[in-house]
């Protein structure tokens, strides 16, 4: 219910004067919120990465419960007489794979596999990049020229290659490489991938530091005789965190696809550790007569990099107070 308007008695008669409408003022969290939900395409991809994410803990188990196969387990009567799998049936869904695997139960397994190299490996890369970027950024000079620079090599050399001789070097003996450091297998995967993704990261966040050291709240700060850290810390760092959520949604996918492509040459994780990129490894000979050692995986691969980028899409619109969503 609205007050009644005030009148001002003149020469001319009475005369309304229009009350104040007060306008309830959003919170950035509640525009973010807000511009999110309209875009149904990011909320579908929300969604697919939660069942990813319940698949990757519950799915494997879950899988071998149903089936009663483990995911090593082989079946020699999955396999014809020159080694050629069979294909879904009652007892195996996905069908088999070379060796009379469940492929099933492998490809839920590997959805763990995926998930937790693009995860961690995304988090070490974030956290590298991060700390580069900000002292790159902030502080300028020589410690500018020399991490932008070094980001610089690593953007340039041919990764795939350099990556390949990596992970042939450290898979040679049971020690790995830097003195039993880095381990064959999911360790030397993880360090190998952080070290050819930290510099976008690094990159992304020197360009932002740059332009956020020059801000009004920034100087007002210095002005107050706030430290370096201080001003990082409570000043620029919680300007990046949006940015570096939707550049993490971009750089997962990219990873789990880094792996798959390790894998797929041979030389991602061990044997015994189910994977989409080794059974996609596995599928590249029999690829015209078991179509299914390439669909099942792959499409998992497909969904999963989808989903990752069209939440990216909708978080950086919904950061972007710019856009016309």
């Amino acid at each position: 219910m609205t007050n009644p308007p005030e009148f001002q008695v003149s020469s001319g008669g009475a005369i309304a004067i229009q009350q104040p409408v007060s306008v309830a003022r959003k919170s950035p969290s509640r525009l973010f919120w807000d511009r999110l939900r309209q875009d149904k395409a990011a909320l579908g991809g929300a969604v697919v990465i939660a069942l990813l994410v319940l698949i990757a803990i519950f799915g494997g188990p879950a899988a071998e419960a149903i089936s009663g196969h483990g995911p090593n387990q082989t079946f020699s009567e999955m396999t014809d007489d020159y080694g050629v799998p069979y294909g879904p049936n009652a007892e195996f869904w996905f069908g088999a794979d070379s060796a009379g695997h469940d492929l099933f139960v492998r490809t839920m397994y590997g959805a763990r596999t995926s998930l937790l190299v693009g995860v961690v490996a995304s988090g070490f890369a974030l956290l590298i990049g991060l700390v580069v970027g900000l002292i790159a950024g902030f502080f300028g000079g020589v410690a500018d020229t020399l991490l932008s620079r070094l980001a610089d090599v690593l953007l340039a050399v041919p990764q795939i290659l350099i990556a390949v001789g990596v992970v042939a070097a450290c898979s040679t003996t049971k020690e790995g490489c830097l003195g039993g450091l880095i381990t064959p297998g999911l360790t030397v995967v993880i360090a190998v991938i952080t070290l050819f993704s930290w510099s976008y990261i690094a990159r992304i966040v020197r360009g932002y530091t740059l332009s956020l050291r020059e801000k009004e709240f920034v100087e007002a700060a210095r002005s107050l005789g706030a430290s370096n850290p201080r001003i990082l810390g409570s000043e620029v760092l919680p300007n990046l965190v949006g940015p570096l959520i939707v550049y993490a949604t971009l750089l997962i996918p990219a990873n789990i696809l880094f792996e798959a492509a390790l894998s797929f040459l041979g030389l991602g994780v061990p044997v015994t550790t189910p994977s989409w990129g080794a059974i996609l490894n596995d599928a590249s000979g029999l690829y015209d007569v078991a179509w299914w050692l390439m669909v099942f995986p792959g499409a998992f691969l497909i969904i999963t990099t989808l989903a990752f980028n069209l939440l990216g899409d909708g978080l950086r619109d919904a950061f972007d107070v710019r856009s016309e969503r």
